[in-house]
């Protein structure tokens, strides 16, 4: 019974602190003049306390987990949704298409850039160049 409570108490607040965070991106939103979803702006700051280690991440676990097992079930109302502009999306099948191709290929390439940036050789501070590196 002692565990069913910790269990029960540990999803509550998990789930307590993520839409918390989600109401104080739909908040600030509404007051921003650009248009963000408020969503995005919860995401960020959920972002936020994690990483400046305001909010410990074993608060989050029990909810994280619980919402990514079902991920798929909570993907079907959009997709339902969807449908009710089938005649939108398939009138511009192909300019989304296209846009989803040349997006994906400006992230991958950004990706790529970026990394073989990061993961570079670099000299180490104190050691001799090795042959055939510049200084």
């Amino acid at each position: 019974m002692g565990n069913l409570i910790l269990n029960g108490w540990a999803l509550i607040r998990a789930f307590a602190f993520i839409y918390l965070c989600l109401f104080i991106g739909n908040f600030l939103s509404s007051l921003l003049p650009i248009t963000i979803p408020g969503s995005i702006l919860g995401m960020l700051i959920l972002f936020l306390l994690l990483s400046f280690q305001l909010l410990p991440p074993t608060w989050l676990k029990p909810g994280c987990h619980l919402l990514i097992r079902y991920m798929a079930l909570l993907f079907v109302p959009i997709g339902v949704g969807v449908m009710n502009y089938y005649q939108q999306l398939s009138s511009q099948f192909g300019p989304i298409v296209v846009s989803c191709m040349v997006s994906t290929l400006i992230v991958m390439l950004v990706v790529g850039y970026s990394s073989h940036y990061i993961h570079r050789d670099r000299p180490v501070a104190g050691e001799p160049p090795r042959p055939g590196e510049d200084k």
